[in-house]
């Protein structure tokens, strides 16, 4: 009988590159921080090799509250590995300019972010309307956008990504924004104006037009009244969260309209600050929503 022969270290070796480490590999980076993820890539030829090899490894981009983003940006969406990336973050990320913006979109591969489906410029205080047409203009399955705490957008960045992006369904935007255009984001489930303070009835009786919203912040929008939040409750039938928080314009109508309308979808309702809406008890409240698990009113 053949005594079977005894693998060699060298072999044993091989075997656990080609087959044990990749899988580990695998498993271990896609828990790691993007910076960490790219520190890896220096380590050897072969985990670079390894690590390439796996597209979804390179999906984000997150140069959150990082120096030099706006460089960072253009020199990584010149790589192939993030020719298929889905999520970018520039959140208060510093010196981020629309120079950088216009590279990406013309000289840049642009294709690289054709995919793109979450963008969040939140803080990018250098980004006007003109940076919204730049960064959009490639990216027509973008879903997710904010650019919330930039004063420098208005009314013609939201037509610039309705233009370009009409697939998006969550949306965080505060500036002089006239609002009236995100009617034409039919698609539109989640959307936060917190702090908009120049949102009139007329431009929320303009984005009640946008039946499929589920979420609504309206934290702070200190112009909106009744008349504005009833045209949300009669059309807005699916809505399940909604925030009136500090608007002192809103009473007990805006809550019997909502009641009439969305009374089986509406789970949290935020009423703090509203001083014309008045205290019920947890019996009351559930008559008027029956799935309301979250009732926030003023003390």
């Amino acid at each position: 009988m053949e005594v079977e022969k005894a693998a060699t270290e060298p072999e044993i070796t091989e075997v656990w590159n080609k087959e044990t480490v990749p899988k580990v590999m695998n498993i271990v980076s896609t828990k790691l921080p993007q910076r960490d993820l790219i520190s890896l890539l220096l380590v050897s030829p072969w985990i670079n090799r390894n690590l390439i090899s796996h597209p979804s490894l390179w999906l984000v981009l997150d140069f959150h509250e990082m120096n030099n983003a706006g460089d960072r940006l253009v020199s990584a969406l010149s790589l192939s590995r993030y020719q298929n990336v889905k999520h970018i973050n520039l959140e208060f990320a510093r010196d981020i300019e629309e120079k950088h913006l216009e590279i990406v979109k013309n000289k840049v591969c642009g294709h690289c972010i054709r995919n793109l489906e979450v963008l969040n410029l939140n803080g990018c205080q250098k980004i006007s309307d003109t940076g919204i047409e730049l960064i959009t203009y490639n990216c027509p399955k973008l879903k997710v956008f904010s650019i919330y705490w930039n004063v420098r957008v208005s009314d013609l960045g939201i037509k610039n990504l309705v233009k370009n992006c009409k697939l998006v369904i969550d949306l965080n935007v505060s500036g002089y924004v006239a609002y009236k255009k995100i009617s034409l984001l039919i698609h539109l489930q989640f959307l936060d104006l917190c702090g908009a303070q120049n949102l009139s009835d007329d431009g929320l009786s303009c984005i009640s037009k946008c039946k499929n919203l589920v979420s609504l912040n309206l934290t702070w929008c200190v112009r909106v009244t009744d008349e504005g939040v009833i045209a949300i409750g009669e059309s807005c039938r699916s809505l399940e969260f909604l925030s009136l928080f500090g608007i002192v314009g809103v009473t007990d109508k805006s809550l019997e309209a909502l009641s009439s309308s969305c009374s089986n979808t509406i789970t949290t309702l935020d009423v703090n600050g509203c001083i014309g809406i008045k205290r019920r008890s947890h019996d009351q409240l559930l008559r008027l929503f029956p799935k309301l698990r979250c009732f926030k009113v003023h003390s």
